[in-house]
């Protein structure tokens, strides 16, 4: 694997485990990866900010070359400190998605400033707060939706998660194209089908004049297949879904037992 030369890794349920934490032997890994020449960087579906106010708290602050944030809405190089948002959805259309939905038992939130926006406060939303390690404030969202969003979280129910799924097929604008997918057990996100977690992560490349092929991913859920499938090595965890490991070069071990140190170590450090 001598072609690598930078490894990108998704946070909940891949390079964080069921505590919400990253383990010792983890963040060692990542400093010998650093060490050796290789770039480390984070590919997510939660936002730039938010991601940078957790560093330190995950003993990890210092260690990120780049982020790529909202599954690939923004990217954020600190090497150039360069930042970029791309396509984001127009307010009407997030709008328009809210109604779609806003009988069913689910809340809606977005993503800005390291805050979780929200029309309404609700057990569903405490919930994400507290998962995500990040605040929420409750706003009118028909104010905040006047300027484009990158995204829109769907928060349910894990048992709810089959009917927003099915509802989300009967969805269309006539004016604005969205894609939507299941990205956690709590999460359903609407976004502009040009996003993907591998076209921000191309974009970020190209600033180190790396290709996809000198990238090593790591996944676990639907929202990291594409990244998966198109770097040079896609790594998924055991506990990945069915749809992301299809397309893996390799399995490691789950969320809970290492499976990103151990990889590192046994295939990307040994060279």
């Amino acid at each position: 694997m001598n072609h690598i030369k930078a490894v990108m890794c998704d946070i909940d349920g891949t390079l964080l485990n069921d505590h919400g934490i990253i383990t010792f032997k983890t963040i060692q890994a990542i400093q010998s990866l650093r060490d050796h020449g290789i770039l480390f960087g984070i590919s997510t579906g939660r936002d730039v900010p938010s991601i940078k106010r957790l560093f330190p708290i995950w003993g990890i602050d210092g260690m990120v070359d780049m982020i790529v944030g909202s599954n690939g809405g923004e990217i954020y190089d600190y090497a150039y400190d360069h930042y970029e948002q791309n396509y984001p959805l127009d307010g009407r259309l997030i709008q328009d998605i809210i109604k779609h939905f806003q009988d069913m038992d689910v809340n809606f939130c977005i993503h800005g400033d390291g805050v979780l926006y929200t029309p309404k406060e609700d057990n569903l939303i405490k919930e994400l707060s507290k998962t995500d390690q990040l605040p929420y404030k409750v706003i009118d969202f028909d104010k905040f939706l006047r300027k484009p969003q990158l995204k829109l979280l769907i928060v349910c129910n894990p048992k709810v998660m089959p009917e927003v799924i099915k509802r989300s097929k009967t969805f269309h604008s006539e004016k604005f194209k969205s894609a939507c997918l299941q990205t956690s057990k709590l999460l359903f996100e609407y976004m502009d089908p040009r996003i993907s977690k591998a076209f921000g992560l191309k974009k970020v490349m190209e600033l180190h004049h790396f290709s996809m092929d000198n990238l090593c991913t790591f996944g676990d859920a639907d929202n990291d297949y594409d990244m998966t499938l198109h770097a040079g090595v896609g790594v998924v965890m055991a506990n990945g879904s069915k749809k992301t490991k299809s397309v893996a070069d390799y399995i490691t071990e789950d969320n809970n037992h290492d499976g990103i140190a151990n990889f590192i170590e046994k295939h990307l450090l040994l060279r």
